[in-house]
């Protein structure tokens, strides 16, 4: 193990100005739903009309991604930036202050609001490459799997924090004015357009982009784990349901998000090797999914493995960033990045559907195997993705032949 990774990034100069900002600028992306779901239960009075808020909002994210993420790799991702964040908070802002005999209209504003959601993961992924090279570019996409670790813990907090302490209404607004500056911020520090005439090669079509013999298999592999994982995240909510303890499922989730952390930790600081495959990664995942089907006889038990298979999961899938990144011309780089967006939007709802058949028809552990299933095909799709030196060659050669 060693840390030149981490001494890198350090010393290269904006790349902290720039990791500050999209962590703060992902923050109310990951805070929003919450108080959203309070506002709709208590205009409806049903949560079954906050699910269906929360799915248009979905939606309008699924479809309008890779849009804005092909607009910013075109016309550069700060313009993008701007005007999406700024147009997203006074979205929210109007859903604040929908008056309570028109909740009827909330999944029309959600809808609008999905829609409007800033591409601030796509483009720091697609960043990433321009500023940092080396073993700072992987501890960079290593750092950025677990940060997001850490904000899908922090977003929702904040957000919940806010309905508790003040109302729905106003956790909205936090999400609108944290929009309206952090976004702002983390626009001015994105590095300078890459134009047409500096790329690699031309640009490729969207079915030129996806149809690619890596790149959809790496997409398809992201959109199966994020299924996997929705449908743990409900299997432990009807683990602690069924031992009658709610709190356990915030413990669970609490355990296995800082197995997560500590795992992206250390790819972070590992040397790595230029014959580290991707699939050696997907495999520990599905080793871990496997390891908790035969624990969840005790709260203990299954929080020991799901802390041991949150091991593997930031270092996969900061693995699987890397190599998507380093298989697409930088002109299109924040576009992919936006099509696995999409792909992990509908595994998520796949995922929590179908987990939540399975605990009612089978049980609780059935979703873990269920996850290890996921796990184990995204390994097959996965087998033939090279290594990142043979990455970086097939990249090189792919652009050319692409363009042919």
């Amino acid at each position: 193990m060693e840390l030149s990774g981490y001494r890198e990034l350090w010393r290269t100069r904006g790349v902290m100005a720039l990791l500050a900002a999209s962590l703060l600028a992902r923050l109310p992306v990951l805070a929003t739903m919450v108080p959203v779901a309070f506002l709709a239960k208590d205009l409806s009075g049903s949560f079954r009309w906050a699910g269906v808020v929360a799915a248009a909002y979905s939606i309008g994210m699924a479809i309008a991604g890779p849009l804005w993420a092909r607009t910013a790799d075109r016309r550069g991702a700060r313009g993008v930036l701007l005007v999406t964040g700024m147009s997203w908070s006074v979205a929210l802002a109007a859903l604040a202050a929908l008056p309570d005999g028109l909740y009827r209209l909330m999944p029309v504003l959600t809808f609008l609001a999905g829609s409007l959601v800033p591409p601030v993961m796509q483009t720091l992924r697609a960043a990433w490459p321009r500023v940092v090279r080396g073993p700072a570019l992987r501890t960079a996409y290593a750092v950025d799997a677990t940060a997001q670790e850490l904000l899908f813990i922090v977003g929702p907090m904040l957000g919940a924090t806010a309905v508790s302490v003040a109302s729905p209404r106003l956790g909205v607004l936090l999400a609108a004015a944290m929009s309206a500056a952090f976004i702002w911020w983390y626009a001015l520090q994105q590095p300078a357009a890459i134009h047409h005439d500096e790329a690699n090669g031309p640009r490729l079509t969207a079915r030129q982009l996806l149809w690619h013999r890596y790149r959809l298999p790496l997409i398809l592999s992201f959109g199966l784990w994020v299924m996997a994982f929705n449908g743990i995240s409900l299997g432990i909510v009807a683990f602690a349901d069924e031992h009658g303890q709610r709190l356990i499922a915030g413990i669970l989730e609490a355990v296995w998000a800082f197995g997560s952390l500590v795992g992206g930790a250390i790819a972070g600081a590992l040397p790595g090797r230029r014959t580290s495959y991707l699939w050696r990664r997907a495999a520990l995942v599905t080793v871990g999914m496997l390891l908790c089907v035969f624990a969840t006889r005790s709260p203990v038990s299954l929080g020991i493995a799901l802390t041991l298979s949150g091991l593997t999961l930031a270092p996969a899938i900061g693995a699987l960033y890397e190599r998507l990144g380093a298989l697409t011309p930088d002109t299109v780089r924040t576009e992919v990045f936006g099509w696995m967006g999409s792909a992990a939007m509908g595994g998520a709802a796949i995922g929590s559907a179908v987990a939540g058949a399975i605990v009612e028809s089978y049980g609780v552990r059935y979703v873990w195997l269920f996850a290890a299933v996921l796990a184990a095909a995204s390994f097959v799709l996965l087998l033939r993705i090279p290594p990142e030196q043979a990455a970086e060659d097939v990249s090189a050669g792919g652009v050319r032949s692409e363009g042919a």
